[in-house]
């Protein structure tokens, strides 16, 4: 497709622009998606204020940012026309991790873990534009139910769905979900859609424990503000309180804070699975009594991203498992994506998502 569009840059820590560059040419393994919505991810945040390395060769810009997204195809490689797969309008949400199918992590089915990925908006021009190319294989068609803002979520969403399908939910048992941001949300939803009997959120900010509460969360904690009714300075006494006097059989941590992660080791008991799906820095370290976790067998696992499990997404929102939308709560036009990115992280506002709509 000829033509020219505004896309937003990234240069350096701080310095973004608006630009108007050439609407990108796709290959014939590629789709051209015009983007309709993108959620402003933590990562983007990170790159923005120069706390993470974007994964280009010298880990610099310039480079569009932006890899939760959503939009209609408007132009089809000679690949997937061929195939019938896509036609111009379809409604799909991206994949950005671009796995390269060929690799043995690949043959086995582990995508998250394949070096040669390529990450839309992390390593090749990204979502905060008003097009992106796409390799066909990581479009998917969303179903009608499904709004575009919901879509753009998809990814986010299917990462927590991979870190509750490592969980392992029976029927009833009481699910701990440490870290109540847009993942946790999301968590506390899918662990209800997946089984949970009781759903125990614990957070720091009353703003979010009542997300929770308004999405399915059973009971919340408090575990700072000592002004909260939901302040306890004893997560483990209380989870016993509500789960019939034992200690929770699952537990999941969508945050980095390692109170929270060692946390998690005092709530859960014997036979209990514990998943850590929140990214600490490199310098932390989990304290834990070995011989105490082989004898009380448990289970401890880590999540990465979301192999496998987009089907399944698509399928929960269509269904109204989950509902995104509460956790939408700010929205930037194409033009205000640098504001975005700042009100995300500077604010003092209540707050969850960001998303940029451009139409």
């Amino acid at each position: 497709m000829d033509g020219c569009m505004k896309a937003v840059n990234f240069y350096e820590p701080l310095v973004m622009k608006v630009e108007e560059h050439p609407i990108p040419r796709i290959a014939d393994n590629e789709v051209l998606v015009r983007v309709k919505a993108v959620g402003i991810c933590g990562s983007d945040v990170s790159y923005y204020y120069g706390h993470s390395p974007l994964d280009t060769p010298d880990g610099k810009g310039p480079l569009y940012l932006g890899h939760e997204a959503s939009g209609v195809i408007a132009e089809v490689g000679a690949i997937p026309k061929r195939m019938g797969l896509f036609k111009e309008g379809d409604r799909v949400a991206i994949n950005p991790v671009q796995q390269c199918n060929a690799c043995p992590a690949c043959m086995r089915g582990e995508f998250n873990v394949c070096s040669h990925s390529e990450v839309i908006g992390v390593s090749v021009n990204g979502c905060f534009a008003e097009y992106v190319k796409v390799k066909f294989t990581h479009a998917y068609r969303i179903p009608d139910e499904v709004s575009f803002e919901s879509a753009a979520l998809s990814e986010p969403l299917a990462c927590a769905t991979h870190g509750i399908f490592d969980l392992d939910i029976k029927l009833g048992q009481a699910v701990v979900v440490y870290g109540l941001g847009g993942i946790g949300l999301m968590m506390v939803q899918l662990a209800k859609a997946s089984g949970a009997g009781k759903v125990i959120a614990v957070g720091v900010r009353d703003y979010g424990i009542e997300k929770a509460l308004a999405t399915g969360a059973d009971h919340a904690i408090n575990v700072r503000d000592k002004n909260s009714k939901y302040y306890s300075g004893d997560t483990a006494a209380k989870v016993r309180e509500w789960n019939g006097g034992e200690l929770a059989p699952r537990c999941i941590v969508p945050t980095s804070n390692i109170d929270a992660l060692q946390d998690a080791l005092r709530v859960t008991g014997p036979c209990s699975t514990i998943c850590y799906f929140g990214l600490p820095s490199p310098e932390d370290r989990l304290k834990i009594d070995v011989l105490g976790a082989i004898q009380s067998e448990r289970t401890i696992r880590f999540a990465w991203l979301a192999p496998l499990v987009w089907d399944n997404v698509f399928h929960a929102v269509a269904s109204g498992q989950v509902d995104l939308s509460p956790i939408i709560t700010n929205k930037f036009t194409l033009g205000q994506t640098e504001e975005g990115i700042k009100y995300m992280k500077e604010s003092r506002d209540d707050k969850i998502k960001g998303l940029v709509l451009i139409d």
